[in-house]
This record gives structure tokens, sequence and C-alpha cells, in this order.
């Protein structure tokens, strides 16, 4: 099977709708990703029909249960699953960081040849990063346990703003949560073509309405 038809299977079961424009896009981001991935290891997938289920659908299989507004995806690493995101929803405010100039370096170019005007990406720790504007949702995929994300983001998150935390199995993270956090839902997700747990854990903090 072809990756498009991989790809235009998946979207498909995962119920959502993307013309056929943003489906060409996403495959020219996987092209960059496996151009640049020969030269500076961005990925361990390397096979380019693994990267369809593996970083397409894996980042696209969170779109319904995501909300619209300014998003920051932390640890961005080679772009997943903000690039991904910002692909998809063009109405939508993506930056990316990450604090590997290398990873961070790939995705300002993908941004550049892919002409994404909703995305910009930053080269810092989160920890000590400090934005003009705070954001709507905070999401990442395997940046960290979970308790660590929400202690090095929670200066960065909105009044009334979320974490959407991308995960495997989560259960055992879930007892290190900081104090005045709390998780509004664990979502379990199917991604076509990945015989693996996966995960959205969407997360709250009362101190994020006080920063």
């Amino acid at each position: 099977m072809s990756q498009s038809e991989e790809l235009r299977r998946g979207i498909a079961q995962l119920g959502i709708s993307l013309n056929e424009d943003t489906q060409t896009t996403l495959l020219r981001f996987l092209e960059l990703l496996q151009k640049w991935n020969k030269v500076y290891n961005l990925t361990a997938i390397r096979d380019p029909q693994q990267m369809v289920s593996h970083h397409l659908l894996d980042s696209l299989a969170v779109i319904p249960h995501l909300w619209a507004g300014r998003w920051l995806d932390v640890g961005c690493g080679a772009g997943l699953p903000g690039l991904v995101l910002a692909i998809s929803k063009p109405e939508w405010q993506f930056s990316l960081l990450d604090s590997n100039s290398k990873k961070t370096g790939f995705v300002q170019q993908a941004i550049i040849e892919l002409e994404l005007h909703n995305a910009t990406v930053h080269c810092a720790r989160a920890e000590a990063w400090q934005p003009a504007e705070r954001f709507d949702g905070i999401i990442s995929r395997a940046f960290t346990e979970m308790g660590g994300f929400l202690r090095c983001t929670r200066h960065l998150l909105a009044s009334n703003g979320r974490w959407a935390a991308m995960k495997g199995a989560p259960e055992q993270e879930l007892a290190g949560i900081p104090e005045g956090c709390r998780v509004e839902q664990v979502i379990r997700l199917k991604v076509p073509g990945l015989n693996a747990a996966r995960s959205l854990v969407i997360a709250t903090c009362e101190e994020s309405k006080a920063i």
C-alpha cells in the first residue's frame, strides 16, 4: 500500500476530514523528514511506511479531542505532533518548542518549505522560556512523565488553558500530578496501523488562573 493510500484510509478510520491538499502537504512533510533523517537522525522510525502510522496518524488521532486557540508543542522534536497539527488546522496557531537546535533547525526549514503561516519554532528549555503570551493548549508527545510536563510548563498555560499529554498507558504517571492540578479526562485512542496503547490525558491547573 502506498503512503498516500495508507494516509487516506487512516484518516477515514479516525473519522476526521482532511482535503487532498492537506494530505499532500502531510506527505511532503514526511519526505522532508526522511531526507533530513539520513543526516541528522531526527527520529528512530526510518521505514517510510511506518512513518505514516507512527508519525502522521499517531499525531492526527488527537485532533477530535483538541480545541481551537493558541497551542504550544513542548519537546516538539522533529515537529510531532505540532507540525502535523499545524498542517491540519491552519486556522489555529502553533508554537513549537525544543532545546535541541538540530531538531528546531529542521522544524524551521519545514515551516518555510511547507509555507506554514500558523507555526513558529523556538529553541529553548520549557522551564526557562518566557513568551509574550500564554497558551490555550499545551501538548506533548514523549516529552517527559506527566508530573514533570505540568510542572515545567505551568507558567506557559493561559488562565483557561488545558494540557493535552499524548501517552501510551498513563496510569502509573497520574499519581505524580502536582498539587493544584487535576486530570480532567483520559481518552483511549486507537491509531490505525499502530498496535500499541495510546491515550490522551487532558489536565488543568487552578494555579494557572492566578499567574
